[in-house]
């Protein structure tokens, strides 16, 4: 149960990646993407070609982010109920 709010604590918003890429170019970070993000500031956002393009790549970075923890939590919902459905048995 512990593992799974940790997981869920983990979910991003756009409209955060959008302020964090507008304000500091820090939305690779946002994403923890930290070998990402320092490559990103190396080359100060692909002088500029890369940050345009990731202005249209947010959403969809940010839905990965999301899915990839979602899958997470689905397993830890499926060994849950597996776990319950153990000790239901048990109890038989």
């Amino acid at each position: 149960m512990e593992s799974k709010i940790i997981y869920e604590s983990q979910f991003k918003s756009g409209i955060a990646a959008y302020v964090c890429w507008f304000l500091l170019g820090c939305h690779y970070a946002y994403l923890n993407n930290w070998k990402r993000q320092w490559l990103y500031w190396l080359t100060l956002g692909g002088l500029g070609i890369w940050a345009l393009i990731d202005l249209f790549r947010i959403p969809t970075m940010v839905r990965k982010h999301n899915q990839f923890l979602q899958s997470f939590i689905d397993e830890l919902d499926l060994k849950e109920i597996e776990e319950d459905r153990m000790v239901a048995m048990s109890m038989n």
